[in-house]
């Protein structure tokens, strides 16, 4: 009997300890529901805490659109890390990178983004779109931002600002990105723009005046004052001097990815490309998860430098400077899967 009793008062408890939960959870449901219609703005702050991130969505996609998008940035991966190992074996020393080496990744701390600019492949509108996403609200439309402003180094945070172990953390947990183009579709792009337009006065005293008295036979006085109808061929000649190299690292407009963002060092999850601009980026935002709000800006298809155009330019330059010139950019090559362009003579 006295068993009875007690097993009669646990059981007792045991329904008392449930009402009390049920009644618990019930009154909490009810005052976020009170709060929530107050602020609804809650709503968007909790799921924007709750939700997958980038890295998440990239390797394990909740959407089949986004699956077929992961295999060919999967396939973009392992290219580069097949070019990095390749690399890696015949080279007999492997750089420590250091943070100066860091200066052109920008961070997004509330996205935790950190993206590779490359000039001449979109860069400008890729810095107004992360000035968008770092401003906190202060702009909405990435075309409304000047691109002299998208270029203030103060308007965006880069990697090499941050601690060692600050640079670390971000290294190991953020989604790292980079976009490409197809290496002398690139560098005609940076020539025509730095030194064929009369606006670009500082790369004509600065790079332009150098080039001409080095590599022009009777230049006139002129030419060698300012710079500014500098040759693709004396171009070529310049980047392709063993003086060149000895002066310092090439500028930014024309050094290869591979310098620039140190993919064998640093492993990026997605390699966009500029062929492919408004689809890998538009696929990046989207992966954020502000693709419904924010969209890449398209950009002006009638003056980019294409293919053909390339072409053109490299009619004049010898067999042996464009050996020369595909090995020093022999690693974009490889590592981002584009082919000998058939306009070379590499083998006269």
């Amino acid at each position: 009997m006295k068993q009875v009793l007690s097993e009669l008062r646990r059981t007792s408890r045991i329904c008392r300890m449930v009402l009390a939960t049920c009644l618990g959870s019930f009154i909490l449901v009810t005052f976020y529901f009170q709060i929530m219609r107050r602020n609804p703005l809650m709503v968007d702050e909790s799921f924007r805490k709750g939700s997958r991130n980038a890295l998440q969505e990239l390797y394990n996609p909740s959407q089949l659109d986004l699956s077929t998008a992961a295999v060919l940035h999967q396939s973009r991966r392992d290219q580069v890390l097949d070019a990095c190992s390749v690399y890696s074996a015949s080279s007999r020393k492997r750089r420590v990178l250091t943070p100066g080496d860091l200066k052109h990744l920008v961070v997004d701390d509330d996205h935790e983004l950190i993206y590779c600019y490359v000039p001449k492949v979109a860069c400008t509108n890729w810095k107004r779109v992360m000035m968008v996403l770092t401003g906190r609200g202060k702009y909405s439309d990435p075309m409304e931002i000047p691109s002299n402003e998208a270029h203030v180094p103060s308007n965006l945070k880069t990697l090499n600002q941050y601690t060692i172990a600050e640079i670390n953390h971000r290294l190991k947990n953020y989604f790292k990105f980079f976009f490409v183009r197809e290496p002398f579709e690139r560098l005609v792009s940076a020539y025509r723009n730095k030194f064929t337009l009369k606006y670009n006065s500082s790369f004509h005293k600065r790079f332009g005046t150098r080039i001409i008295k080095r590599y022009r036979k009777n230049a006139m006085q002129e030419a060698m004052l300012n710079g500014d109808d500098v040759k693709f061929k004396e171009f070529v000649e310049y980047l392709i001097d063993p003086a060149t190299q000895r002066d310092g690292p090439l500028n930014e407009h024309w050094q290869t990815v591979y310098q620039l963002c140190h993919p064998c060092h640093i492993h990026y999850d997605m390699v966009g490309k500029y062929e492919t601009l408004e689809e890998d980026a538009n696929y990046v935002l989207r992966l954020v998860g502000v693709g419904d709000s924010l969209r890449f800006p398209s950009y002006a298809k009638s003056t980019r430098t294409t293919d053909t155009m390339t072409a053109q330019f490299f009619s004049n330059i010898s067999s042996q400077q464009q050996v020369q010139l595909y090995n020093l950019y022999k690693m974009d090559f490889l590592m981002f899967n584009y082919s000998l362009p058939g306009y070379l003579r590499l083998d006269q």
